[in-house]
């Protein structure tokens, strides 16, 4: 599904950012534009706000799509705090926060994951340095869905460590089923296409 929404899925190039590449480094413009882009198409939200409360160091988050980046990126988005980005640490609550919940800007809830699609040395600038482009997938509530597939029943696979020899060591337990993903509304997803602040090695 993530390769699909990278091939499929429109794009904006990241420009708020100051590090001489196109796509930029992300900046708190390129939050409000793609959260700009799915307010004009009428996209659905996923998570609605959270009010702020009398607890030190926090701030109110507004209700938000959910973006999917890099944790390679992570340190970019400290970068970019006091400047529109809140820490999940910083929220009021985290009672809705999600365990790869990062933190969010504006109307965008950022989630990180090593899996998340990256272009390895795709840019290059002016002086020919290369730096990777990264998709950050914005998500409307509508934009994708899986479909379970007829006809086919779920099955799970156990074997049990029966012998503990060292020609049948192993057990099994796996989860067997059928289903397809589908882009079910274009207009409420966009990949925000970025490089890094700093191209350092990984």
């Amino acid at each position: 599904m993530r390769d699909y929404i990278v091939s499929a899925a429109s794009q904006i190039n990241a420009g708020g950012g100051s590090n001489g590449f196109n796509p930029t480094n992300l900046g708190v413009s390129d939050f409000s534009l793609v959260a700009t882009t799915l307010d004009t198409n009428n996209a659905y939200k996923f998570m609605s706000g959270i009010e702020g409360m009398d607890r030190f160091g926090t701030g109110p988050v507004r209700s938000a799509y959910f973006m999917l980046s890099s944790t390679e990126l992570q340190s970019d988005f400290d970068s970019l705090v006091g400047s529109g980005f809140l820490s999940q640490w910083n929220y009021p609550t985290n009672a809705s926060a999600l365990p790869s919940e990062y933190g969010s800007v504006y109307n965008i809830r950022i989630l990180t994951s090593s899996e998340a699609p990256v272009a390895r040395n795709a840019v290059a600038n002016s002086s020919g340095t290369l730096n990777d482009v990264y998709y950050n997938t914005v998500l409307g509530k509508q934009a994708i869905t899986h479909i379970n597939q007829d006809g086919y029943s779920m099955n799970l696979i156990y074997r049990d460590p029966y012998y503990s020899g060292m020609l049948a060591q192993n057990a099994t337990l796996a989860v067997k089923f059928a289903q397809a993903q589908a882009i079910t509304q274009d207009t409420a997803i966009r990949n925000l296409l970025s490089t890094r602040l700093s191209n350092l090695g990984v």
